[in-house]
């Protein structure tokens, strides 16, 4: 009896410590990359590779690669071989690149997580299209009218195409030169009249 005792809590106590690790042992988890996790390079790989405990499932896997200024730089969708997964790598700027990815396990349990390394050399920036449009040649403006033209009327215009100058203050100033002329001549007669008259007046009484 007490070696059967024995026996069945040797049982008992196996299986409380199998059956507990059955679900952890389900679970996925990385276990590599390629650049791994950390890496300073000076040349860009062509493909990020990730390695996991067990295959990925296609249907419930996603990864994304951000470079600097969250500028998305994978090159393509992923593939998948075995437990591996590689994306395809498009470099941009030098600086900080951050692998995300998302798979699924075999208990449903997705598995979230993340590598990062840093690039030391960037591309290049791509030259300008030799088919750019050229700047339009800036157009060539009429010339403007110029002082002294005369309307079809023969008025005089302004420059630039104006309105035509009025005559009328000329015709004013020479109104206001003629009347003070008749003034000075109306004036003048006016003064030889009187001297005149003083003169006859003069003789008459010298005679008396």
């Amino acid at each position: 009896m007490a070696r059967t005792w024995l026996a069945v809590l040797g049982v008992a106590v196996g299986a409380s410590v199998a059956f507990p690790a059955t679900p952890a042992a389900a679970h996925n988890s990385l276990t590599g990359s390629d650049p791994h996790n950390g890496a300073r390079l000076a040349a860009a790989p062509k493909r990020i590779e990730l390695r996991f405990l067990a295959s990925p499932v296609p249907a419930t896997t996603k990864i994304t690669v951000t470079g600097p200024d969250n500028v998305d730089a994978a090159g393509g969708a992923p593939t998948f071989t075995g437990n591996r997964v590689s994306v395809p790598f498009r470099p941009g700027a030098a600086g900080l690149y951050i692998v995300d990815y998302r798979v699924g396990s075999t208990d449903g349990h997705p598995v979230t997580g993340e590598i990062r390394f840093t690039l030391t050399t960037g591309t290049p920036a791509e030259p300008p299209s030799a088919t750019a449009t050229a700047l339009p040649a800036p157009t060539a403006t009429a010339p403007s009218a110029t002082v002294g033209a005369t309307s079809p009327a023969g008025s005089p215009t302004a420059s630039g195409g104006g309105a035509p100058v009025s005559p009328a203050p000329a015709a004013g100033e020479s109104s206001d030169e003629r009347g003070a002329g008749w003034f000075w001549l109306l004036a003048a007669v006016l003064v030889l009249v009187l001297l005149g008259g003083g003169l006859l007046l003069r003789r008459r009484l010298a005679r008396r």
